[in-house]
């Protein structure tokens, strides 16, 4: 019964990673024909006086992102794994912006926050009116809060099902201790969710490292490269330059980078059987 899940896993995930591996090490303008190229590829890139940059603006986002989801992710969560019944149509209505397409999300915002047509010039608020998109620390606190903005409900489903996974026996033991909500969220809720963070933390650190369409649409990697990602950066060089050996080479650091961070918060997870037997 392994068999069909195995086999779409290597020809829709082994097989296209080789193959970007091996173009890695090869010249291909995407049409003609492909030519070894030895390390070239790796030495253009690895050399190149832009990457620590783009390297910094990932990792930039990445942080920044997942500080900003994480609490408001867990709150959410905690807050809608109550019984009452209008907190099932605000899960419902808080996870609507995961359903919307990240495109669509972004010519949204980039048409909102419009310095001379958007949402500060029309409602005639000052702080609004801004040239978001055209400073480069702006431009990063944007992406962050639209990304947030996309991805928050998301986790929030995550952490709503890792509450209602607590055994109520523990709150009602600590309320007879006399402690309130509040010490009950840092001493049970935070505690009993640690795995369940580990996981969160784990998809978006790793997620973010694919953002691409969201900051394509929305700064095209500007200003100058305050928002130029490594994915965007994969694109451009494959795509507009037409230097797939390159971006191939981008795409193999992203799957290098995804797996050891994905790595480090196993490990700091721990094992899943001490997970089972702490909630048991």
């Amino acid at each position: 019964m392994v068999v069909p899940a195995l086999a779409m896993f290597v020809v829709f995930g082994i097989v296209p990673l080789v193959g970007v591996l091996l173009l890695s090490f090869a010249q291909w303008d995407g049409l003609g024909a492909i030519h070894t190229a030895g390390i070239s590829n790796w030495r253009t890139v690895l050399s190149d006086p832009a990457l620590p940059h783009t390297v910094l603006v990932t990792f930039e986002i990445m942080f920044l992102s997942w500080a900003v989801q994480t609490p408001l992710s867990l709150l959410l969560g905690v807050f809608l794994a109550g019984r009452q019944r209008y907190r099932a149509l605000l899960a419902v209505l808080y996870f609507v912006p995961l359903l919307l397409s990240s495109a669509a999300i972004a010519i949204t915002y980039k048409a909102l926050l419009d310095p001379n047509f958007g949402l500060g010039p029309g409602l005639h608020l000052g702080f609004l009116t801004q040239d978001w998109l055209g400073k480069g620390n702006l431009a990063v606190g944007v992406v962050i809060f639209v990304v947030s903005w996309q991805f928050i409900p998301f986790h929030s489903l995550i952490y709503q099902g890792g509450v209602r996974q607590i055994p109520t026996t523990m709150y009602e033991a600590a309320a007879i201790d006399g402690a309130g909500r509040i010490r009950q969220f840092f001493s049970i809720t935070v505690p009993q969710l640690k795995y369940t963070i580990i996981t969160s933390s784990t998809l978006m650190v790793v997620g973010s490292l694919t953002f691409f369409d969201l900051i394509f649409v929305l700064t095209a990697g500007g200003p100058g490269d305050a928002t130029r990602v490594l994915a965007l950066d994969m694109y451009k060089r494959g795509f507009q330059a037409n230097l797939m050996g390159p971006a191939s080479v981008i795409a193999v650091l992203l799957v290098v980078l995804g797996l050891i961070l994905a790595l480090v918060l196993r490990r700091l997870g721990g094992s899943t059987t001490a997970s089972q037997q702490e909630g048991a």
